[in-house]
């Protein structure tokens, strides 16, 4: 169920044939599909897609992945999906699909996380929790105000980062929490108030993204770092794929 207050627009409830452009791997578990949509909807960063599968005999499943590309009018978007074990959607979407192949596709969803680009904003993302926050960075650096985006992301290894050929830049800090490269002087660990602190600036909107528990420790240590809890704004992944 969609509510009244995340639906940008009543067409961004049909259900479109978008076209699968390119399949491009990001980790050995994730791939970044580019779409193109008949009757593209200008999203904003932070908004996701609902792709569905219909089988034969008519079973559906679906599954709500966020945009990863920046708003633009191309018709295009990116979707960057996790594949889960036993995901009836994800390993579908990993196994299957190929350039070419169309998806049904609805969106774009989802007001309160999304970022429209006009105030500063803090974006911590764990793991594959950085899809929404790369639109929100892509976004800014589009516009020309790369300045108004502080990311931090939190990685088991340099192996397991998102975008890593793109993702970098002054903008951007990396949290290694298992495996972090030689010449990281941070080194391997969990995700600290001391990582955060420097990056509040005060008065900047808080994106946190990831599973739950990434998330619940991740607003602990944003409010300790001095963050009001009002500004924080929590989207959480769940399991199912």
């Amino acid at each position: 169920m969609v509510r009244p207050d995340e639906v940008v627009h009543r067409r961004t409830l049909r259900w479109q044939q978008a076209t699968v452009l390119s399949v491009r791997d990001e980790t050995p578990t994730a791939r970044t599909f580019r779409l193109r949509l008949p009757a593209p909807h200008r999203h904003l960063p932070g908004q996701h897609y609902v792709v569905r599968l219909t089988a034969p005999d008519g079973y559906s499943a679906s599954r709500s992945y966020s945009v990863a590309s920046a708003p633009d009018d191309s018709g295009e978007i990116e979707l960057t999906v996790e594949k889960l074990v036993d995901g009836e959607v994800s390993e579908f979407l990993h196994d299957v699909v190929v350039p070419g192949d169309e998806l049904e596709v609805r969106g774009p969803i989802g007001l309160f996380f999304a970022w429209r680009g006009d105030r500063p904003a803090l974006l911590v993302g764990g793991g594959s929790g950085v899809v929404p926050l790369m639109a929100m960075l892509r976004a800014a650096r589009a516009a020309g105000t790369p300045d108004l985006v502080r990311l931090v992301v939190s990685v088991r290894s340099p192996a397991d980062l998102y975008y890593r050929d793109e993702i970098g830049g002054p903008q951007t800090t990396v949290v290694h929490t298992r495996s972090a490269p030689a010449d990281d002087p941070r080194g391997a660990g969990r995700l600290t108030v001391d990582d955060l602190a420097p990056l509040v600036r005060g008065g900047e909107d808080v994106f946190v993204c990831g599973s739950p528990a990434f998330c619940d420790a991740a607003t602990d240590r944003l409010i300790a770092a001095g963050v009001p809890t009002g500004t924080i704004r929590v989207e959480r992944f769940g399991p199912s794929g």
